[in-house]
């Protein structure tokens, strides 16, 4: 059972990835008609003079991208703690579950229709979720 946990840390990794292949797909045609349309991409390469440049639709993906490495870095790490301390339970595995599935469909949302407050509710609920993990290790580590 304690290699269970192991799996929804997998597949938030290949929700990166799937995002990061979304990213390119949607970025590279994006900036290929911005170089038809005479801007040098070159004067752009900062992250910060890119904000506005690309189509709405581009630029959430590319956030999405890189909000998976903010939030969800927790989340591996205590994942692994669990796992390295063989402590992979019911409760831990629910809790991974749930947090993979709502990152997921912020994700979704976030790529796609961008409604703030689902988004911002899911965002919120996989919080606490985490937090949930974070206290409960935090206690059974520490007490």
């Amino acid at each position: 059972m304690n290699n269970d946990i192991l799996e929804p840390v997998i597949c938030m990794a290949l929700l990166t990835f799937v995002m990061m292949v979304w990213m390119y797909a949607t970025r590279i045609p994006a900036s290929k008609k911005l170089e038809e349309e005479g801007i040098n991409l070159q004067n752009l390469s900062h992250p910060s003079k890119l904000a506005g440049v690309f189509p709405s639709n581009v630029e959430r993906v590319a956030d999405n991208y890189n909000h998976l490495f903010e939030q969800p870095t927790i989340f591996y790490a205590i994942s692994f703690i669990i796992w390295a301390l063989s402590m992979t339970d019911s409760l831990y595995l629910t809790c991974a579950w749930l947090y993979f599935s709502l990152r997921l469909i912020h994700s979704f949302f976030q790529a796609t229709i961008n409604l703030v407050w689902i988004r911002f509710g899911l965002f919120m609920f996989s919080w606490v979720i985490l937090a949930l993990m974070i206290f409960r290790l935090s206690y059974n580590v520490f007490i």
